[in-house]
C-alpha cells in the first residue's frame, strides 16, 4: 500500500514540471505572436535605416600590385668571406658577420608599415587632405571633394573643430592611423610574392599611392644599404692604415670591393628590393561598401532587438 502511495506522490511531482515547461513554452510564441506588430514594426524600421545608411555611404576602389622580392646577389661576396676568414678577421677585432641576417624583404614590408616611413610618406607627397578630408569622387572629372566641415580646398586650411591635444590640421599620429587602415602589405608564404593594395575614394588615388610606395620603398631601402656600406667602407680604409699584418689588409681590401659592389648593384638598378610582377591600375569595379550585407545585418538586428523588447516587455508586465 506504501508502495502505491510513494509511486502516486512521485507521479504527481513531476507531471506539473513537464507540463509547465510546455505551457511556457507555448506563451513563449504566444507572446511573440501578439507582439507581431511591433516586431514587424521595428524590423522595417531598421530594414530601411540600413538602406539609407548603405547608400549614403561612398563607394571605395582598391588598386594593388604584385611584387617579386629582388635578388640579394650583392650578399654572396660577405657571406663567402665570413666561412673564410671569420676567425682570422675575429682576431683583429673585425666581425664579417655569420651571412644570415634579417630577410630584406620582410625588413622592407615592416618598414612600409612604419609610422616613420608613412609620416615621410605622406608628407612627401602632400597626400593629407585626400587622406583625411575627402569626401567624395567626381568620376566624370575624376576629381575629389573634401569636407568642407573639415579642409578648405581653395585656402588650403584645415578648419576642422577639435578639441586639445589635437589640432585643426591632422597631426602624423592621426594620419598614420588612417593610412594603417586603407594600405594593406601581404606576403604568401609558399611564393614569396608581395602584395601592395591600396583602397580610397578615387580610383587614380589609389592607383597612384600603390606606385607611390613601390618606388618610395625601394629608394628607402637602397639609400640605407648605400649609406652603410659608405660608412663601412670608411672604416675598413681606417683599419688598413692601422695594421701591418697582410693576411688582414688582404681582407680588408676585398670587404672593401665587396662595399664598392653594394654601392654599384644599387646604383644601377631602380627596383633595388622589389621587383614589379603585376603593376598598379585604376579599378573600374568598386570594392566596398558591401550595401548588401549591411542590409542584412541590419534587418536581422531589428528583427533580434523588437523579438527582445517584446519578451522583456511581457515578463516585466508578468512579475508586476
Amino acid at each position: 500500500m506504501s508502495n502505491e502511495i510513494n509511486k502516486y506522490t512521485q507521479d504527481h511531482q513531476f507531471a506539473p514540471s513537464s507540463q509547465d515547461d510546455e505551457i511556457d513554452l507555448r506563451e513563449l510564441f504566444s507572446v511573440i505572436w501578439q507582439g507581431k506588430w511591433l516586431i514587424v514594426a521595428v524590423t522595417a524600421f531598421f530594414a530601411i535605416g540600413s538602406v539609407i545608411f548603405a547608400l549614403s555611404q561612398p563607394n571605395t576602389y582598391k588598386s594593388q600590385a604584385l611584387l617579386a622580392p629582388a635578388s640579394e646577389e650583392q650578399g654572396g661576396g660577405l657571406s663567402a668571406l665570413a666561412g673564410q676568414f671569420g676567425g682570422l678577421a675575429s682576431m683583429a677585432g673585425i666581425n664579417l658577420g655569420a651571412g644570415g641576417g634579417v630577410d630584406k624583404t620582410q625588413m622592407a614590408i615592416e618598414v612600409i608599415k612604419s609610422r616613420q616611413f608613412a609620416s615621410d610618406f605622406i608628407q612627401s607627397h602632400n597626400i593629407l587632405p585626400d587622406l583625411m578630408a575627402a569626401d567624395k569622387w567626381d568620376r566624370s572629372t575624376d576629381t575629389l571633394a573634401y569636407d568642407a566641415a573639415v579642409y578648405n580646398a581653395q585656402s588650403k586650411a584645415w578648419v576642422r573643430e577639435v578639441k586639445a591635444p589635437f589640432k585643426p590640421e591632422p597631426s602624423m599620429q592621426e594620419a598614420y592611423k588612417e593610412f594603417s587602415k586603407v594600405i594593406s602589405v601581404n606576403s604568401a608564404k609558399d611564393t614569396g610574392m608581395v602584395t601592395i593594395s591600396v583602397e580610397h575614394l578615387s580610383p587614380s588615388v589609389a592607383k597612384q599611392w600603390v606606385d607611390w610606395l613601390i618606388q618610395d620603398i625601394n629608394k628607402v631601402m637602397k639609400d640605407r644599404d648605400v649609406a652603410e656600406a659608405i660608412k663601412s667602407s670608411e672604416f675598413l680604409n681606417k683599419q688598413i692604415a692601422l695594421t701591418n699584418v697582410a693576411d688582414i689588409r688582404s681582407i680588408l681590401y676585398k670587404l672593401i670591393e665587396e662595399q664598392a659592389k653594394t654601392i654599384m648593384f644599387a646604383e644601377v638598378r631602380d627596383e633595388y628590393v622589389f621587383k614589379t610582377i603585376d603593376p598598379a591600375l585604376a579599378p573600374e569595379e568598386k570594392a566596398g561598401p558591401k550595401r548588401a550585407l549591411i542590409c542584412v545585418l541590419g534587418t536581422m538586428l531589428g528583427g533580434m532587438l523588437a523579438v527582445m523588447i517584446v519578451l522583456i516587455r511581457h515578463f516585466i508586465k508578468k512579475e508586476d
